[in-house]
Parts: structure tokens; sequence; C-alpha cells
């Protein structure tokens, strides 16, 4: 390969690169300041760009904000995916569901789903329609382990209610958690789910 060839795709690398370091930067400032709190000037000197650059990649902050929660519906997604097809009883591919969406909200850098949880308001109306239907498909993957659970009587109550009170306790978890505390995350996850199993 010629050094002429070469190039572009290490310049499509390094913008790929500097991407994920904007939005991984722009996750932590909008999650601890808030979408409003957050300025481009912050995020520019957080990712290490001159105050301009992220306009280079999104016309607005907005977009920024949209991008973000994007990025953290895949992950959380992905993680999900991996735990709803692991080939164990619905009782132990539930904790494990239950263990990926708290590590998604909670491990050292995974800002991106607590910035959907918190600055949802701050989407325009077409934004926050674009990220409903991104969310559904995440919620989506709950429902068949609950509805199996429930079918072999570990699951008491309305399927669907007890799904939005699980993401309700899970997610509020962002809240409180600790990382020096009393519990650590796998602790959580099975304290969560006991909450919500009996035995059949």
């Amino acid at each position: 390969m010629s050094v002429a060839q070469a190039k572009p795709r290490v310049r499509r690398n390094n913008e790929s690169n500097r991407r994920e370091e904007l939005l991984r930067a722009s996750a932590r400032l909008f999650r601890e300041r808030g979408f409003d709190g957050a300025t481009i000037r912050d995020i520019s000197s957080a990712a290490g760009m001159h105050s301009g650059s992220p306009f280079y990649h999104f016309k607005t902050k907005q977009d920024i904000l949209v991008a973000v929660m994007e990025q953290g519906l895949a992950e959380g997604l992905r993680r999900l995916q991996e735990a709803a097809a692991s080939p164990t009883p619905p009782r132990r591919r539930f904790v494990r569901m239950v263990r990926a969406q708290i590590g998604t909200i909670l491990e050292d850098g995974n800002d991106f789903i607590p910035v959907l949880l918190y600055e949802w308001r701050s989407l325009t109306e077409t934004n926050r329609r674009r990220i409903v239907a991104l969310n559904d498909r995440y919620d989506a993957l709950w429902q068949p382990v609950i509805d199996e659970l429930k079918r072999e009587g570990h699951m008491p109550g309305d399927p669907r209610l007890v799904r939005l009170l699980i993401m309700g306790a899970v997610n509020w978890t962002g809240r409180w958690f600790r990382p020096d505390g009393r519990f650590s995350l796998d602790e959580i996850a099975e304290a969560t789910a006991r909450l919500f199993l009996r035995e059949a």
C-alpha cells in the first residue's frame, strides 16, 4: 500500500477516535454539570480540543447530547443482549441482565445512560421521539425473561408493571451508589433480583 493510500484511512481512524473522546468528555460533563451547565468551551477543554473543534463533528450542543444518549443505548443494548442470550435458567439470566444494566449505569466511564436518564427533558421534541424509538428496543429485551419468570411462578404481579418497576429501581442506583460504599455492583444486582423474585 502506498503512503497516499494509507493517509485517508489514518485520518478516518483519528477522526473516529477524536469523536469518541469528545462524546466521553461530553457525557462526563453532562452528568456532572447538566446539559445547560456544560458549555462547548468546557467540553472542548475536557476533550483536549480547540473551542470550535466540536462543531467539526456536530452542528450543535443538542446534537452532542443526542449522540451521547445514542451511544449509551447502543452500549447498553449490546451488554443486555449478551446477558439475555445467556444459556442459563431464567432466574440466573434475570440476575445477569440486572447486573448488565447496573454496570452500564455505574461502572467507571459509563456516563452515557445516566445522561439519558437525567437529561431527558433537555432534548427537543423531535430528538426525544428519536431516542424513544431506541429506548423501546432496549426495554423490550426485558419482557421475554420477565414473562418466562411469570409463567414459572417466580415473578408476581403484572409483567409489564414489574418491568417498569425493575427499570425504575435499577436506574435509580445512579443517584445513590458510591464506589467506596458498602455494596459491590454484584451484590446490588443479586439483592435487586431477590427483591423481585419469589420461590415457585
